[in-house]
């Protein structure tokens, strides 16, 4: 578990650093976007993902890592959107911001840290595509939830989703660095 919490933070790590650099060339733009818009902004990520996974190939440069950081930041933004009171500021304070990034992965963390413990760290023994396919259903379930006018009867709330997507993309990251790790150096 010790190796899954340095690799869970080393992700994480590459993640918060350009989620703050947008944030200083961009602000907090993200504000002004409804939940169903952030939905659709990973949505577009994982589709990209799945559809260069069937095609075994891919035309735009972005890297798949790229769009499984970029589905992290964007269930994090989703994360803050969800805490936020109603009326707050759309522009947020570079500590502020820093400070909502840190308190949602730290729940994300501890999320995963408790599924490993019940679940023996199954998603080792996952595909890339069936991370990818569970985020995809995570969000069918937030759009059904925002038609439910954000109730459920028994299931959990947009935000557990999101916390999943959060953890499936890093887990998808980790193996994916086990991978490239593994290969073999070509002089």
């Amino acid at each position: 578990m010790n190796k899954t919490n340095e690799q869970y933070d080393a992700v994480i790590l590459g993640c918060k650093d350009v989620f703050l650099k947008k944030n200083k060339d961009y602000g907090t733009a993200w504000r002004v976007l409804r939940t169903i818009s952030i939905v659709d902004q990973i949505y577009i990520k994982a589709q990209r993902i799945r559809t260069i996974q069937d095609l075994k190939q891919q035309k735009i440069a972005d890297d798949i890592a790229g769009e499984f950081k970029g589905i992290i930041n964007y269930s994090v933004i989703g994360l803050i959107q969800l805490g936020l009171p109603a009326g707050a500021p759309e522009e947020l304070q570079e500590t502020a911001v820093r400070a909502y990034y840190d308190q949602y992965i730290d729940t994300a963390r501890s999320l995963m840290q408790d599924k490993n413990h019940d679940y023996g760290e199954a998603w080792r023994n996952m595909s890339q595509e069936s991370f990818v396919d569970l985020i995809l259903m995570k969000l069918l379930r937030i759009r059904q939830i925002l038609g439910n006018d954000h109730k459920t009867l028994i299931s959990e709330g947009i935000d557990a989703n999101y916390n999943d997507i959060i953890n499936y993309a890093v887990f998808a990251l980790i193996l994916q660095g086990e991978a490239d790790s593994s290969k073999p150096v070509t002089p």
